[in-house]
């Protein structure tokens, strides 16, 4: 699998256990049935892996940029 696909497929985990939690919070109610503390965590755990694997497509867009930068200089010297 490549770079981005990975991350795509981490940032749609990440998504999907943000999902999970927000709705065991909402579900949970005023009656307290709910351990905040360990959903608080979920939540931070699923927002920076979320945020790492954005980054991951961000330095791949920017390798993709420099290798194009670099053949468009390579074939205007060239040509």
């Amino acid at each position: 699998m490549d770079p981005i696909s990975t991350a795509r497929y981490g940032m749609m985990a990440a998504t999907q256990q943000l999902t999970a939690s927000a709705s065991r919070v909402a579900a949970g109610g005023p009656s307290g049935n709910v351990d905040y503390a360990a959903e608080t965590v979920t939540q931070i755990q699923a927002k920076q892996s979320f945020q790492a694997n954005v980054g991951v497509i961000k330095v791949a867009d920017q390798m993709w940029q420099s290798l194009l930068d670099l053949q468009s200089t390579s074939s205007s010297h060239h040509g």
